[in-house]
């Protein structure tokens, strides 16, 4: 009986009304554990990732058409690749397989987005690429804006162009030059 009574006197009790607080956001800094660098030495602030169908023939190719260096791959028990990185020069960029939604420029049917190369020696790494299999785009060339520059596509779809700097180009320079190359190319004043 005394339990009953206990129960019977709580059920008679009025709810506690808790003051409301106004709703503050906080700004708060992620939790860093100590000797955790955030940004790795190796690493840029921006770094591609480019999904493929045939993630490990990707990578493969990549290091014989640019010189890839593979740092390391996560493969699922299937053999797909969920994630890779891979370093060309000194930028790292990541890859994997079609997944989870993300979807490679071949089942999209092209790519919009191009990875930029600017390198020591383009004619040569311009030659790998394209003995490699990269099909080209638009030959490589001596630009007005002082790079000679060139765009291909590689096999799984995904756009590349590559660059040497060749000339700094004065700004009052610039807009001449590029109204001049517009013009030989029938898009601008004659």
């Amino acid at each position: 009986m005394p339990v009953k009574k206990r129960a019977a006197s709580k059920a008679k009790r009025p709810a506690k009304k808790t003051a409301k607080r106004p709703t503050k956001k906080v700004k708060r800094a992620a939790r860093k554990p100590q000797g955790v660098q955030r940004v790795p030495e190796h690493m840029h602030t921006i770094t591609p990732h480019l999904v493929v169908k045939g993630a490990n023939g990707a990578i493969e190719f990549y290091k014989k058409a640019f010189g890839a260096m593979e740092h390391y791959r996560m493969p699922m028990p299937d053999g797909t690749i969920m994630h890779a990185e891979i370093q060309i020069g000194n930028s790292v960029f990541f890859l994997n397989d079609e997944m989870m939604g993300a979807k490679s420029p071949q089942t999209l049917g092209g790519s919009a987005v191009t990875v930029h190369l600017q390198v020591e020696d383009v004619d040569a790494l311009w030659n790998q690429a394209v003995a490699a299999g990269c099909q080209v785009m638009m030959p490589l060339a001596d630009m007005f804006w002082g790079d000679r520059y060139g765009m291909l596509v590689d096999p799984f779809g995904h756009n590349w162009s590559m660059a040497s700097h060749i000339e700094d180009v004065p700004p009052e320079e610039m807009g001449q030059r590029a109204a001049a190359a517009m013009a030989q190319m029938g898009g601008g004043p004659q």
